[in-house]
């Protein structure tokens, strides 16, 4: 990572309520409080870390508002709203460095379908194919080995990312990203067992991604067993995720890595799920719930709730019984001792 901002550059990135200490140092480098040195920016994102602060060599620091205590010499503190926010401004300007988008065209070694639809604003790459019927709109990138199917419709400033597959009849909105490997319209899952064997129910449905969806690498979504598989506005879902047929995830929800949901689920807006998080299928996920990492979802959750577990339990209660079975052989040792001392006497427990 190649980085050179002025402290002044920095400044009019994050847009700080207060300004404490001075630096000559040129921002070449981001590091975490404890590693950073002369050069460095760092953040504050969590309070945890506040005790690095002091001991920190960091040119420039982000900092909550309201933080007590002084730089060092030659060293600069930035109060803003939100640190982890603020950094996150500066890394979209090196992103834009990093990876500036080519110029509109198409790579002379992708293939693309004489009945497919490309915008001249688009960017084809490398070894891409565009089947048939398929479109791609202005501003969109497609990286090396992109697969976009028959009929599949691909949004205004898109960003697929190298070897992501959009399958036949399949939609992106506006402004989707898919990362590497991520699959858009894989086969539903799903068979008869008849007369001894499986017999396959085909799926003829297709999957619609709403705008500003971001979808991580290696994650599967699977097209309809009949009408869609549809992801809501600004829905975000990390790696090695499986989404599978006739799912409906809301607006704006969270979904970590290697979460499974099963087929004819939903997610209402805003739910959140924990990292390898399952779920049956045919249940309801309620508006702002929040599910726990490695939780079981077995049944329809109410809206608001927060839950852990499996099968799962509100989120208090199952704390409270984790904590006690760790005491299970010490309540056990305890249960013998009166079942001792009661048949000593004659009595029972």
């Amino acid at each position: 990572m190649q980085v050179s901002f002025s402290p002044d550059e920095i400044a009019s990135m994050v847009q700080p309520r207060l300004r404490r200490g001075s630096t000559a140092e040129i921002v070449r480098g981001i590091a975490g409080l404890d590693t950073a040195g002369p050069g460095d920016l760092s953040f504050l994102g969590n309070a945890k870390y506040r005790q690095q602060v002091p001991k920190s060599r960091a040119s420039v620091i982000l900092l909550p508002a309201g933080y007590e205590g002084d730089p060092a010499p030659g060293q600069l503190f930035f109060e803003v709203d939100n640190p982890s926010l603020a950094l996150a401004r500066v890394c979209t300007r090196i992103e834009q460095t990093l990876w500036p988008r080519p110029a509109p065209g198409i790579h002379r070694s992708a293939f693309v379908a004489p009945g497919a639809s490309v915008s001249s604003k688009a960017t084809v790459g490398p070894l891409c194919v565009v089947e048939d019927g398929a479109s791609v709109g202005g501003g969109s990138h497609l990286q090396a080995q992109v697969f976009i199917g028959r009929g599949a419709r691909v949004g205004a400033d898109c960003w697929l990312m190298p070897g992501s597959i959009v399958t036949a009849e399949c939609i992106l909105h506006d402004r989707v990203r898919l990362n590497p490997g991520c699959v858009v319209g894989s086969e539903g899952f799903g068979y008869e067992f008849v007369a001894g064997r499986h017999e396959k129910l085909p799926q003829v449905g297709f999957v619609e991604i709403a705008s500003d969806v971001e979808i991580g690498a290696g994650t599967t979504l699977d097209r309809a067993r009949f009408s869609r598989t549809y992801v809501g506005e600004g829905t975000k879902i990390d790696n090695l995720v499986q989404v599978a047929h006739n799912v409906v995830i809301g607006r704006h929800c969270l979904i970590c890595a290697q979460v499974g949901i099963s087929g004819s689920t939903t997610l209402e807006d805003y739910v959140v799920l924990g990292g390898q998080a399952g779920l049956v299928g045919h249940v309801t996920v309620g508006k702002g719930t929040k599910v726990g990492a490695q939780a079981g979802i077995n049944r329809d959750i109410e809206p608001g709730s927060v839950v852990n577990g499996t099968p799962c339990l509100p989120y208090m209660l199952e704390r409270r019984i984790v904590a006690l079975q760790h005491r299970l052989p010490e309540f056990f040792q305890r249960l013998k001792a009166l079942e001792d001392a009661a048949g000593g006497s004659g009595k029972s427990v």
